[in-house]
């Protein structure tokens, strides 16, 4: 087990509980894309077989382990044709949008729900300590995890969410600019999630910034949840 501790950068105790966390936020993250796109009239997504809340279409091997063990990672990325779009730019920064916003709702939900069972006594009733403490290290996990993962797909460097968004806004001189250094931008991207130094001043604000989201959350749907419980 220490072993396997020493490889990876999620405890082992919160290892289930991360999987099904990253389960649930990239299969909805690429589901977003591929439904907004067939929506939009691009079918590419769903003819191969990616408009589907099945995550075994959605994972990306690679992906899943940087995330184990560097703490970023992604799914397998929707193919797009924007040339299938009426209004190509416009609906193509939808289409990449969706995928962080569905990550930030996600990380409301599990905020909601949280709260309304803290608020409404539910958790104190629960006698069981270990999965009262399964209970908060799930909601923990899901909650701060889904807004990292809003915030980490916004950066602005490909294969993010991101730079898709920037790249459809760009005008053509400078989208052609962005494309012609595409592949340099990537390892600029590897650079700042893997030495320590730059990391310090990327991921690790991203992450202290998804906790306080979290937090504010939270907090503000257990006010609520008060008023409604009346307790």
């Amino acid at each position: 087990m220490d072993l396997l501790q020493s490889f990876i950068r999620i405890p082992l105790e919160q290892l289930p509980f991360f999987l099904i966390t990253l389960l649930i936020a990239f299969t909805v993250h690429e589901f977003s894309h591929a439904y907004f796109a067939n929506k939009f009239g691009d079918p590419t997504a769903r003819l191969l077989g990616r408009m589907t809340l099945n995550p075994a279409v959605h994972f990306d091997f690679f992906g899943i382990i940087l995330m184990l063990i560097a703490g970023f990672g992604w799914a397998r990325p929707v193919p797009v044709n924007r040339e299938n779009f009426s209004r190509p730019r416009l609906m193509g920064v939808v289409v990449s949008i969706v995928g962080p916003i569905s990550n930030l709702l996600l990380g409301i939900l599990g905020a909601l729900i949280y709260a309304a069972l803290e608020a409404s006594g539910a958790l104190n009733a629960i006698s069981n300590d270990r999965l009262l403490q399964a209970i908060y290290m799930f909601f923990g996990i899901f909650i701060q995890l889904n807004f990292f993962l809003f915030l980490f797909n916004l950066i602005p460097l490909p294969p993010l969410d991101g730079y898709r968004i920037v790249e459809d806004i760009a005008p053509r001189p400078i989208r052609g600019k962005l494309q012609q250094y595409e592949q340099w931008a990537s390892f600029l991207f590897l650079l700042i999630v893997f030495l320590p130094g730059l990391r310090a001043y990327t991921i690790t604000p991203l992450n202290n910034w998804s906790t306080q989201l979290a937090g504010e959350f939270v907090n503000l749907f257990y006010k609520l949840s008060l008023k409604i419980f009346g307790s």
